[in-house]
């Protein structure tokens, strides 16, 4: 059967076309990148760093990047944000675990901790819960970008 020149060449090209038609109607029919409307509210990436004990949560929608971390868990835990543009304003609820959608504490207002914005701090009364959940709109001049990401970044030391 492998001496056949033509059953060589057939099972040397067809992966090679296979890729490039997966790449071809990627291309074609995919879903382009929109530009952000002015006045929009957009949802941002949570990263796979969010869902394990990494210190850092990132969060993401196109040039917008967030980068949450909790400071001092010990003694006074704070909770800090980095943003890759300037935000108006960051507004973060820590929702406890199995709370219903009525349940839900009121979002708190995150204090800028530089002339920038985008150095954002906040004060938490105790490190969240296992299994608790932190809501976050975090506003620029133009749009609002939410998350809903796991507080099991937060948990360095297990």
């Amino acid at each position: 059967m492998l001496t056949n020149k033509h059953v060589i060449l057939a099972l040397l090209v067809a992966p090679v076309l296979s890729l490039l038609a997966w790449f071809a109607v990627g291309n074609l029919v995919g879903e382009q990148p929109h530009a952000a409307v002015a006045g929009g509210v957009y949802p941002l990436l949570e990263k796979s760093n969010c869902r394990y004990p990494s210190g850092r949560c990132q969060m993401v929608n196109g040039d917008v990047s967030l980068t949450l971390r909790l400071l001092s868990p010990d003694s006074s835990p704070r909770l800090a944000l980095n943003s890759s543009v300037e935000l108006q304003g960051v507004l973060v609820a820590v929702v406890p675990p199995g709370a219903a959608a009525g349940d839900a504490p009121p979002p708190r207002a995150m204090a800028s901790s530089d002339a920038s914005g985008t150095h954002w701090q906040l004060s938490l009364p105790a490190v969240p819960p296992e299994g608790a959940r932190l809501r976050l709109v975090a506003a620029t001049s133009d749009n609002r970008f939410t998350a809903e990401v796991a507080t099991r970044f937060a948990r360095v030391d297990e």
